[in-house]
């Protein structure tokens, strides 16, 4: 039976546009959508129905429409009109994208809500709210400010700690203010509706569905399911706080069934709004929506990044299920996007603007192959870095991959007309077979979503068929009249790989592979295009240039800089003119000291120049590296000084860095230090790396782009 899949990304808040790390998280959900899209099940293509919608209500809308003077369906018109741009420009397909102002999420809003009300989870209790004396409304969670009253973090919202992850009410907040106004809070009484989350069958739903006691698995990703266990308490013998559901006018939302002036909190429509953006859908298309999701057989997934759990896997599952409708297979939870180690600012220029990368030209596969490469199956933050985008890229995407059509095309179309021999043994041609061979493997990692790996498994095929093209040589064999049926058996054979590897590539180069499938003279490549080949005499068309390389100028353009400061009056150190300070001479700066940290580690005894030409540091290339059995700390590294021979390294970095993560990276190594004979093999050196007393993190250096094994720092 064919599988039939609904899946969605998290509902962006419709008061901004899209930022990066709705581009990541949408990035991470269409591959994964467009890997299913190629495969088959007995036959039948799978039945997949990807949506997004735009979450407009809340408290929020309300007053930044009021701000631009405008209505707030007038302001969040505005942000969904934007939204195509994002989306198109980054290859990113929904099926549909609604609001959860639609009439789908009205309807379906106040039904589930009348369900729990049936089942005795809705009740109604008198609270204490705070209240803006200033502004005269009540305030909503996110417009009051205070210290978290769980680990004391400062400036934390009301409602959840962005620090400690904590989820508390308002009025536990210490010293609470509001954002709107600047004015501390007083205490108001209202009349709230609340989910009876509290409940013991709310409890036993939630231990089975998001620890798997009874089923002995958790369906969610370890760390996610350790906060539910946490959340839940121990093994889940904790009962969790009622979920105060509703928001007094003024508000824009859903308006409460029977409760004049009551709103939905938006927390409580909004992620509704998956399944009013699949009505909506389904609606268009004349099919039946209610149908679809009583469906034992259906899968319903979502996306979402790692501030969002306690909603998605405690109130959104619970909600549904006692609203006796289907609850979701799984939420796939990812970390966010840092730039260089750090979150992102555009006042240090760390900020990335997706449509300023549109703008200025850079290539939206690019980005898509690079957040891919670095994207697992785990709550992970993604970090970019230019160097490492330029060097993946350029690296992969064109050294390797397209590089090999580029060199046997031209052959084929000038010398053959463009046909295509293979010849009769080409399924035993092992380069062909390696290619063919590893499909299952890489599926499955689509499928786990363990994207790094999958490309890191593809470029190694790659890197297979680039070897095959120096074997062979096309451009010698060009140079031989009598090599000619060699000649176009070697480079049909190399246009056959291209084909298989862009089949593997297709869910993240979705353009790219269009275009080899123009260029090939072929139908759209499903996942079973690998177990078939080209036949004999099959004409391709004449080769266009498919990627260019990414220019060091554009991604300097990407970032947003700071504005350049005014130049400095005249320096003082200590309240005295630089003239006059006691300051050496010799400086060329006049900035008073920085006071020295109580942690930072004395310097050690002062070395001469002839004591520092003693130790002979190299770059090292890392070609290979392993985790140690029985050694808690160390990582094997097999390591290039570029002397003709790999080095066998142990050092003690395993727990800030995963094998995998460093294979192809420069690090630099003490070359002279006299072998090491340990428990586990003999050590060639040392890595540099950096680390701090107090301080777990371990940090390996790495030298610029540019640098080449064997060369030594001095």
């Amino acid at each position: 039976m064919s599988r039939k899949l609904f899946v969605t990304t998290a509902l962006p808040y419709a008061n901004a546009p899209f930022h990066i790390g709705h581009i990541m998280e949408y990035i991470q959900a269409d591959i994964w959508v467009r890997y299913q899209r190629m495969q088959k099940d007995e036959g039948r293509q799978r039945e997949v129905y990807f949506v997004g919608a735009d979450d407009v209500h809340g408290a929020p809308i309300m007053i930044a429409a009021e701000k631009a003077g405008k209505s707030p369906a007038e302001f969040v018109a505005g942000i969904a009109a934007g939204r195509a741009a994002h989306l198109d420009g980054f290859l990113i397909k929904f099926d549909n994208w609604h609001s959860t102002d639609g009439p789908e999420n009205h309807e379906l809003s106040k039904s589930i809500y009348k369900r729990l009300r049936e089942k005795g989870l809705i009740y109604t209790k008198t609270i204490e709210q705070f209240f803006d004396p200033v502004k005269s409304m009540f305030l909503p969670d996110r417009y009051i400010k205070g210290e978290c009253p769980k680990c004391g973090a400062k400036d934390q919202y009301g409602d959840s700690c962005e620090v400690c992850s904590s989820v508390y009410t308002p009025t536990e907040l210490n010293r609470p203010y509001s954002v709107l106004t600047g004015a501390t809070p007083v205490m108001k009484q209202s009349e709230h509706y609340f989910f009876k989350l509290s409940d013991p069958q709310c409890t036993d739903f939630l231990k089975a569905w998001t620890l798997g006691q009874g089923s002995g698995r958790s369906r969610l990703q370890q760390e996610v399911a350790n906060k539910a266990r946490e959340w839940l308490g121990g093994d889940g013998d904790k009962a969790l706080s009622d979920w105060d559901i509703s928001r007094d006018a003024p508000y824009f939302g859903i308006e409460i069934p029977d409760a004049p002036g009551k709103f939905f909190y938006v927390w409580l429509d909004a992620p509704i709004g998956y399944l009013a953006s699949l009505k909506n859908l389904f609606n268009k298309k004349g099919m039946d929506f209610d149908a679809f999701m009583a469906d034992p057989e259906t899968e319903q997934y979502h996306f979402i990044g790692k501030d969002i759990i306690y909603f998605h896997t405690l109130f959104w599952p619970a909600m549904l299920h006692f609203a006796d409708r289907k609850v979701p297979d799984n939420v796939f939870v990812h970390g966010f996007v840092t730039v260089d180690g750090e979150k992102m600012s555009k006042s240090r220029g760390t900020g990335i603007s997706p449509l300023r990368y549109l703008e200025i030209g850079m290539n939206p596969e690019w980005l898509r192959y690079y957040l891919a490469a670095k994207l697992t199956d785990r709550v992970e933050d993604i970090d970019f870095t230019g160097e490492d985008f330029i060097a993946r890229v350029n690296a992969d995407l064109i050294g390797k991959y397209v590089n090999i059509a580029s060199r046997a095309a031209g052959f084929i179309t000038k010398r053959f007309g463009g046909q295509l021999k293979l010849g009769t043994d080409a399924t035993e041609v092992p380069v062909l077979k390696s290619l063919r061979a590893a499909s299952e493997e890489i599926s499955n990692c689509f499928e786990r979503r363990e994207y790094g790996r999958a490309l890191r498994q593809i470029m190694h095929l790659a890197d297979e068929v680039n070897v095959y093209v120096d074997a062979n040589k096309p451009w010698v064999l060009a140079k031989d009249p009598t090599q000619s049926d060699n000649l176009q058996q070697v480079c049909s054979r190399l246009l056959e790989a291209f084909r298989i590897l862009t089949v593997y590539l297709k869910p993240v180069l979705p353009a790219i592979a269009e275009k080899v499938e123009q260029f090939l003279n072929i139908a759209p490549l499903q996942w079973d295009s690998v177990g078939t080949a080209l036949p004999d005499g099959h004409t391709i068309n004449t080769y266009q240039h498919l990627m260019q390389r990414v220019d060091q100028k554009m991604l300097d353009a990407l970032f947003e800089k700071p504005k350049a400061e005014e130049p400095a009056k005249a320096a003082t150190v200590k309240g005295k003119p630089a003239s006059q300070s006691t300051a050496s001479t010799e400086s060329t700066s006049n900035i008073e000291p920085l006071p020295v940290p109580e942690s930072f580690e004395p310097l050690a005894e002062e070395i001469t120049i002839d004591d520092f030409a003693k130790v002979d540091m190299r770059v090292g290339k890392i070609v290979d590296c392993n985790y140690v059995e029985g050694a808690k700390k160390l990582l094997r590294l097999s390591v290039d000084l570029g002397e003709g021979r790999i080095r066998n390294i142990f050092s003690g970095i395993r727990s800030a860095y995963r094998p995998e993560d460093l294979v192809g990276k420069l690090t630099v190594v003490v070359a002279n230090l006299a072998p090491r004979k340990m428990k586990f093999g003999v050590s060639e050196g040392m890595v540099m790396a950096a680390s701090a007393d107090g301080d777990d993190g371990i940090y390996l250096l790495e030298p610029m782009s540019g640098a080449k094994p064997g060369m030594r720092l001095s």
